[in-house]
């Protein structure tokens, strides 16, 4: 074989080297052993395409891969995957880890790295994000090692690392450095042909002659070469993987236009005649370069809340590890704190761990996390959460979990999640700008013809003036960028978006259905009055209901738990919870049942006697206690509302919502809650598949349903509303199926998220109108030849521009 680079990486292939693989059915030469399994892994895999794709050349593999395969075995080690892995689904073997790739040059280099992850043995997901490089790997423990899946990595070329917000903000500034590098040089390139241009625009006639006029022309082309090659560069890169992808994107007709200006003004030097445009060239390319990097760093700044968030977690802790014997600190990493273990948090320092306070009283900041900008008061027994600031005095804090356990990771992974997924008006904008592409480029040959025919010195700058002034740039920035800073916006006033259409649904939602307990009221129940119906007498009554409740996530379990007198309990079995209606078990071989009235009438079958009727006229919530031979007890349990919840109420019924409050407690005690908050709409003694059938009801009236839940009992009705809200102490699996997550438990701040949500439905549509009326009045202008390329640029760098600065006044969220 002649050739003399390596087909996979593009290096000269050393004399003497005789090493092929077999591509697309012809012997493709390679440089060395390392680049030769790397050609042999992809093939191997079925993976060929990506040689047919790519448009860049990837990292050469020069070590051999069992050196690096040894070198990864270090991330096999618990001790090394705390800070970057996770435990995932329920058999305990399934983890996920967090990944940074380096080498990443293009979307092929995407679909190659997710295509040969998923065809792993034991690899059950692979996520990676083109924008952030990072990547979601999940796999499981028993079929494969991490090793083996970075290893498959390093196979084809890349390299993976563990993520961490610091190399996340490297790459981050590399690419910002890059992207002024080529601005400068647009920029210096512009201004120096202007300076040999303007003077060829200001001769009259015969002042200059046609020597130095070509002089200044190869001048000019000298000046302009840095300028295509290096600044314009990625134009024609992305152009380029465009169409081989078969596709049209946003820099085809950037590039095509860019091409026939610098060609023809090429030819037009070479040939010593006609027009030359290279002032047109760079100024456009300049005006170009500066608004997309405008817009990078506008779009860096409005997701940096998820890296910011990262970032909270201190590096090192002050571990007391005799505590209680001793007081004796020592420094340790972060990284390395178990559950149990002991720290001091000094005042200013950031709390390293979700944990509780043993000792000590003070405030600690909150503000990143929940958008509660007021101190939090903290004192023994008090749950204090990692990235939190301690503010006022020293605190001696108990970890109760670490790493990717804590409510900070927790809530990097919801917003992370958010960002991965596209938005369905997002898509439809994308499809929109595709089909106007293509129409976009039939309409620029149609004018190159006509102007060929009218004054054909003239229809090349206005083709291209037409393909760069109606690049629909800011079309496809319009949805997107608008969003992004929505939530982010939305995160820092403590309404977390976890789900990518969640923003445009909160916004248009016409119905408002929030759940009681834990949700309009504050959760923290309180036993009032135990009302004994059998043998048992109150603390014994009290006692049983614990035992049933031992293992209850719900705050009416948890008001039961607290009052009851002394750690004895009587012994329970069987136990079985039933969503909505309470809790069965066996107690001393009969059968005995906890919850609704009707739910433990149904196990003995009689009647409440009448002063159990008087019970449950008061108001409160009424929890009975019953076995198989009748009544036990009755326990009136109150929850207070919480402060904000009737002004968020009166505010969404001001802007004309429906305000419903659905819930599974008694009528009696729904009543007062909707009586005090002025809701009309009142559903009481709702079991969970009443709540999805009620929502579904609303929506098959046309409404759109926004639902508002805490706890288990929720998770149905959430996942049934067009959008739901969790709060942000509610179970596990309501936070799970949720669309947002209300942090701070303040109810506020769902009235500033509806707030901000509609604010950014208006920006929305303003980016979108904007985007049509300009290219709707600069078409006409450039097909008739009134805009010059230059003025081209400036009018869809600015037009581009226009959107991201009106996207970004929704970061503004004060006086809502």
């Amino acid at each position: 074989m002649n050739i003399d680079n390596c087909y996979h990486c593009g290096q000269a292939v050393p004399s003497g080297v005789d090493l092929a693989v077999s591509i697309d059915g012809k012997p493709r030469a390679m440089c060395c052993g390392g680049c030769q399994a790397v050609a042999q892994a992809i093939v191997a895999n079925g993976l060929a395409e990506y040689y047919r794709n790519r448009d860049a050349l990837p990292d050469s593999p020069r070590e051999a891969l069992p050196a690096i395969v040894d070198r990864l075995q270090l991330y096999d080690h618990a001790d090394f995957q705390k800070s970057f892995v996770r435990l995932v689904g329920e058999g305990g073997s399934e983890r996920e880890a967090a990944l940074i790739l380096e080498g990443i040059t293009c979307s092929a280099c995407i679909w190659l790295n997710e295509q040969h992850l998923s065809q792993l043995a034991g690899v059950t997901a692979v996520d990676i994000n083109y924008a952030t490089r990072r990547a979601r790997v999940r796999w499981d423990e028993r079929r494969i090692k991490l090793s083996d899946i970075l290893a498959a990595i390093a196979a084809i070329g890349y390299r993976a690392y563990p993520y961490d917000a610091a190399r996340s903000e490297d790459l981050a500034r590399r690419e910002r450095r890059s992207a002024l590098w080529r601005v400068f040089v647009a920029g210096f390139g512009m201004m120096q042909v202007m300076m040999y241009a303007v003077p060829v625009y200001l001769a009259g006639a015969g002042e200059m002659t046609p020597e130095v006029e070509q002089l200044m022309r190869w001048a000019s082309l000298a000046l302009t070469l840095p300028v295509i090659f290096y600044s314009a560069a990625p134009f024609f890169g992305n152009a380029w993987r465009d169409l081989r992808l078969r596709r049209v994107g946003m820099d085809v007709p950037v590039a095509l236009g860019i091409g026939a200006a610098f060609a023809a003004s090429v030819w037009a030097t070479l040939i010593g005649g006609g027009e030359v445009y290279f002032d047109s060239v760079t100024m456009f390319v300049f005006f170009l370069l500066s608004g997309r990097f405008l817009e990078m760093t506008a779009r860096q700044r409005a997701v940096s809340v998820t890296e910011a968030l990262a970032r909270l977690m201190p590096a090192v802790a002050a571990r007391v590890p005799a505590y209680p014997a001793s007081r004796a600190i020592e420094q340790v990493m972060a990284a390395d704190l178990r559950r149990g273990d002991v720290v001091v948090v000094r005042p200013g320092e950031t709390i390293p761990a979700d944990g509780e306070v043993l000792e000590g009283e003070s405030c600690t900041n909150e503000a990143l996390l929940t958008g509660e900008s007021a101190p939090v008061s903290k004192r023994p027994g008090a749950a204090v959460t990692g990235g939190s600031v301690n503010i006022e005095s020293p605190l001696l804090v108990q970890v109760v979990q670490v790493g990717e356990g804590t409510r900070l990771s927790a809530i990097v992974r919801l917003m992370e999640r958010a960002a991965g997924e596209k938005p369905r008006i997002v898509e439809l904008a994308d499809r929109v700008a595709g089909r106007f592409i293509i129409a976009l480029l039939i309409l620029a040959a149609a004018v190159a013809v006509s102007w060929s025919f009218i004054d054909p010195g003239q229809a090349l700058w206005i083709t291209v003036s037409v393909l760069v002034v109606t690049c629909p740039c800011a079309l496809s920035l319009a949805t997107p960028v608008a969003l992004t800073v929505a939530s982010g916006a939305m995160a820092k006033a403590g309404l977390l978006v976890t789900r990518s259409h969640a923003v445009e649904t909160l916004a248009r939602a016409t119905h408002f259905v929030f759940d009681k307990t834990g949700t309009l009221t504050s959760g923290r129940m309180q036993l009032l009055a135990v009302l004994p119906l059998g043998a048992l007498d109150p603390n014994q009554s009290l006692a049983l209901a614990a035992a049933l409740e031992q293992a209850s996530e719900h705050p009416i379990g948890a008001a039961l738990r607290d009052a009851a007198i002394g750690d004895d309990r009587p012994a329970v079995t069987s136990l079985i919870n039933e969503p909505g209606c309470g809790i069965s078990g066996l107690h001393g071989g009969r059968g005995v049942r906890l919850g609704r009235p009707d739910y433990v009438q149904a196990l003995h079958g009689k009647s409440l006697p009448e002063a159990g009727q008087a019970m449950l006229a008061v108001g409160d919530t009424v929890i009975a206690l019953g076995d198989e031979a009748g009544w036990v007890a009755l326990f009136r349990i109150g929850d207070d509302l919480r402060p904000e919840a009737a002004v968020m109420v009166a505010a969404l019924q001001a802007s004309g919502q429906q305000v419903t409050l659905l819930t599974g407690d008694a009528a009696p005690a729904a009543r007062r809650v909707a009586l005090a908050l002025g809701i009309d709409e009142v559903q009481a003694e709702a079991s969970p598949q009443a709540k999805r059938d009620y929502v579904h009801r609303l929506q098959a009236s046309g409404a759109v349903v926004a639902m508002v839940g805490d706890g288990v009992n929720d998770a149905p009705v959430l996942a049934q509303a067009q959008v739901s809200v969790a709060m942000g102490g509610g179970s596990q699996l309501a936070r799970t199926q949720a669309d947002l997550v209300l942090l701070s438990e303040n109810l506020d701040h769902l009235r500033r998220g509806v707030f901000v949500a509609r604010r950014a439905l208006r920006v929305l549509r303003q980016n979108l109108m904007w985007s049509f009326a300009y290219n709707l009045v600069a078409l006409p202008l450039a097909m008739t030849g009134f805009i010059t390329p230059w003025m081209a640029g400036i009018g869809m760098s600015g037009s581009s521009l226009l959107v991201v600065a009106n996207s970004l006044r929704l970061q503004r969220t004060e006086g809502n």
